[in-house]
């Protein structure tokens, strides 16, 4: 009877216990997940030795700074939305010092394609004008809604070439970036504007990019990457309106289209980028006075005088050139949690 007791009792407790652990388990529930916040803010600021842009210095040769801000909307974690303002200091020909940037798109991604779709206002306040009275109807200050010519009717001061008082301008452009693997990556990218730094001419620009990001191994557990990448490019321009004529073509100089490309290496730790980089164009220096009316041009030759360069100046602002820039780039979703 003692044994049939026990017994029982036994049975009993391991019941309960059996009835408990089930219990505990039913208790347990799954994490929920965080939910998804589609917003999102990019923003960052850099300094570098030179502001090239697709070739070409807008700071003289000279330092430059440059900062964003860029608020996004994730619509799905494969699209974005975003709009974004930036600024850079340079140094243009019509005394314009800085660079004001308003730009928005869309970024849809599928599988290894990244795509961005988005329109880039550039924006240069402060200009001058400095124009004259040439061989075409006219290409005064005043005749093209210039305002005052700086000028005094004969041009910039040290080689006589014209600079309205406005550059501002818009592109629409197309990109996408391949990533082949985690260290291989290609792209394209396509600009589009009616009216190329306010010359008259239109502009079209393409160009190929690619990348090479080193394996993390490479540098241990020091926390610092690095990458190699390049890109070939073509700027294409149309004719300029007549404030730039000269007497081969008072109405307007077919603006010397061009090829840019540019390779360097870059290194990252955390937030930040120090980046070295090669760039260079196929401009002669005659051909780069006459798209950019290079306020500095003092140095004319019989080799750079052409139709659309008369007065054989030249510029060394298309040439090579070497760009260190250090920059910190965040998001607040990322970096400031």
């Amino acid at each position: 009877m003692k044994k049939m007791v026990l017994l029982a009792t036994t049975l009993a407790l391991l019941s309960g216990s059996a009835l408990a652990a089930d219990m505990a388990v039913k208790a347990v529930k799954a994490p929920v997940p965080a939910p998804f916040d589609p917003w999102d803010i990019a923003f960052g600021s850099a300094i570098m030795n030179d502001y090239i842009f697709r070739g070409v210095t807008q700071s003289n040769h000279k330092p430059s700074v440059a900062a964003y801000f860029e608020p996004r909307y994730n619509m799905t974690k494969d699209v974005q939305l975003y709009i974004g303002l930036s600024g850079e200091s340079i140094s243009f020909p019509n005394r314009a010092a800085a660079e004001i940037d308003i730009y928005g798109g869309i970024r849809p991604t599928f599988g290894m394609f990244a795509f961005d779709f988005g329109v880039w206002g550039y924006l240069y306040p402060g200009g001058q004008c400095f124009g004259g009275v040439g061989p075409g109807p006219t290409n005064s200050c005043a005749a093209f809604g210039q305002g005052f010519d700086f000028g005094g009717g004969a041009g910039l001061p040290v080689n006589g070439n014209f600079a309205k008082k406005s550059a501002s301008f818009y592109e629409g452009y197309a990109k996408v970036n391949v990533t082949l693997n985690d260290m291989f990556a290609i792209g394209a990218n396509e600009y589009y504007s009616p009216n190329f730094l306010n010359l008259g001419a239109w502009g079209n620009y393409a160009s190929v990019t690619a990348k090479f990001t080193a394996p993390g191994t490479w540098f241990g557990t020091s926390g610092i990457g690095m990458y190699v990448s390049g890109e070939f490019g073509r700027q294409w321009l149309g004719t300029s309106d007549a404030f730039y004529g000269t007497p081969a073509f008072p109405g307007g100089i077919p603006e010397p289209s061009y090829n840019t490309w540019n390779v360097g290496v870059g290194f990252t730790y955390k937030v930040f980028t120090l980046d070295f980089r090669y760039s260079d164009t196929n401009l002669s220096k005659g051909q780069c006075n006459a798209f950019t009316s290079d306020y500095t041009a003092s140095t004319a030759t019989l080799a750079s005088v052409s139709a659309i360069n008369p007065g054989g100046f030249e510029s060394g602002w298309c040439g090579a050139a070497g760009i260190v820039k250090l920059s910190a780039d965040l998001t607040a979703m990322t970096n400031l949690k």
